[in-house]
């Protein structure tokens, strides 16, 4: 299904779709932007674009299947029955990037596992949106990852121009190169990042929105020492339980299930008061 014609310059129109389901891992299932009001919810980018597609649109619904700590044949597994049954006619996938961070990976036969989901999910016309991974070149550690992520996203763009799907360009987001954009384990993004990446999504599909440009507060410059303390405490508290995990072969998704199984409206149709604004990014 083709996207929509329109902009965010475009006057308020109405988008074709009401049945929106997500599926991925932790990105995906918004981890690094709590929510306050939930006690062990977590909204991030998926959350706000259902938000601002359900304002004014009857009947809109909405179901996240995301999963923290997936691996791509996991989510293929676990998640593409599920999204079938609930006959969405928007859908997003993200997912490999597990994979790809894991030393030794093949980000060919990542993609041809993601090549086959997503010639299974548009067997259901709907619109099918991708994303590209992030330039990871500025963040420390993660970045010596930067050619497999790249190789990737461009197996993810061959994977979109088979079958007819769209893709959100997180490589070019330059937003996203700001510490601010992440969550302090550096894996996730924080807040301002989910918001940052709602407006993508949102651009990608043309819609117009209401969520509004919103950058990162520019930092002083630390000093070589004061980034190696940074980097230790982060290794110390990230990284070495994240590398234990895999030794052990467990994942930080193991008992936990997906936020909204179910495709139910989102707020009867509109957002509610003060959510969607650069004041909560």
């Amino acid at each position: 299904m083709k996207v929509s014609e329109g902009g965010p310059s475009a006057a308020r129109a109405k988008h074709p779709w009401q049945r929106f389901v997500a599926l991925g891992d932790s990105f995906t299932e918004g981890i690094g932007d709590p929510d306050e009001s939930r006690p062990g919810y977590h909204r991030g980018w998926a959350d706000r674009v259902a938000e601002e597609l359900a304002r004014g649109t009857a009947r809109f619904s909405y179901a996240n299947l995301a999963v923290r700590g997936k691996l791509i044949e996991q989510i293929r597994d676990d998640q593409l029955a599920p999204a079938l049954e609930l006959k969405p006619d928007l859908i997003t996938l993200c997912a490999g990037g597990n994979d790809v961070i894991r030393p030794g990976s093949d980000p060919d036969e990542t993609a041809r596992i993601l090549d086959t989901m997503v010639q299974i999910l548009a067997t259901t016309g709907a619109t099918i949106v991708l994303f590209t991974g992030p330039d990871l070149r500025e963040t420390p550690v993660v970045g010596s990852i930067r050619g497999r992520v790249a190789i990737y996203n461009e197996n993810i763009r061959t994977v979109a121009f088979r079958h007819d799907a769209v893709v959100a360009d997180m490589w070019s987001l330059r937003e996203l190169t700001a510490k601010e954009t992440w969550d302090e384990d550096r894996l996730h993004f924080s807040p301002l990042g989910h918001h940052i990446i709602a407006r993508r999504v949102l651009d990608t599909l043309n819609v117009p929105h209401d969520l509004s440009p919103a950058e990162a507060r520019p930092v002083g410059e630390r000093t070589w020492r004061e980034a190696r303390v940074d980097d230790a405490v982060w290794a110390r508290h990230h990284l070495f339980p994240w590398v234990i995990r895999r030794l052990r072969g467990q994942s930080s998704g193991d008992n936990i299930t997906a936020k909204r199984p179910n495709i139910e409206p989102l707020f009867g149709g509109s957002m509610p008061p003060g959510t969607g604004a650069a004041s909560d990014a």
